[in-house]
């Protein structure tokens, strides 16, 4: 009995071990390949490219990104052009950036460098393109969205197509609600409201800002003024016209 158990701590310790390995070799490939030029800044901050730290992603989106990239913009697909352990180390080291205490070096393992995508119309080829259109920076469909493996799943998946610009401009948004914290509001998607945390999307300005507050420390009342058409100002009614043939042809219902 003394045997096994010495052997499950000796065990553990060894993977704790090789994970802060893992970490540490992710951080350093992350400096030299990802934290240059116009990327990301050192440690996940701002640079050319957007923060990834403490944007409150998830392991499988991070997964995904990294090997596949996000295509129409700067990101590029690194499942083929960086070694399998690196590329698992560099997702580990940004899990680590976004308060996910353990990560999984297995990540990947299911995880394509590319995604077979249908053969699209010509407006709905431009659309996948202004989706996630870097030039737009978080103005763009993909700070929000997850769709097809590009873009962000701050909302629940996109499973109702607007019939036109204008209906996608009107959109209803009943989900956000009015957080107040520190005598100051803002319009927030709720993800968890529990006694232990409320956790919410505070989307005052784009990026959306993940927070995790004391369920003392504020209030959630129904109902906000914000409208999905104060973010995609950045787009004129044919360019939403496009991302809108690109969602139906690849959006099930």
């Amino acid at each position: 009995m003394r045997r096994a158990l010495l052997l499950v701590v000796i065990l553990g310790f060894a993977k704790a071990q090789n994970l802060a390995d893992a970490v540490k070799r992710g951080e350093a490939v992350f400096a030299s390949t990802c934290a240059v030029g116009y990327c990301h800044g050192a440690k996940g901050s701002a640079g050319g490219a957007p923060r990834l730290a403490a944007r409150g992603f998830d392991q499988n989106y991070i997964a995904t990104t990294v090997a596949r990239g996000i295509p129409g913009t700067a990101m590029a697909a690194f499942g083929n052009a960086l070694p399998r352990a690196d590329l698992a180390a560099v997702v580990a080291y940004l899990e680590t950036l976004n308060g996910i205490a353990s990560p999984s070096l297995a990540a990947l393992q299911a995880a394509p460098a590319t995604a077979a995508e249908a053969p699209l119309s010509a407006d709905a080829a431009r659309g996948r393109a202004l989706f996630s259109d870097a030039i737009r920076g978080f103005a763009r469909c993909s700070t929000c969205h997850e769709v097809n493996g590009i873009g962000i799943s701050v909302t629940t998946p996109i499973s109702q197509i607007p019939a036109n610009a204008s209906a996608l401009r009107a959109l209803n948004t009943p989900q956000i609600s009015t957080a107040t914290a520190d005598s100051e509001s803002m319009p927030a998607l709720v993800v968890s409201n529990t006694k232990r945390a409320v956790i919410f999307y505070d989307l005052t300005a784009p990026p959306p800002v993940l927070r995790t507050l004391d369920p003392s420390t504020v209030k959630i009342a129904e109902g906000n003024s914000w409208r999905h058409a104060s973010v995609i100002g950045a787009y004129n009614d044919q360019e939403l016209s496009a991302i809108l043939d690109y969602l139906r042809a690849i959006v099930k219902p």
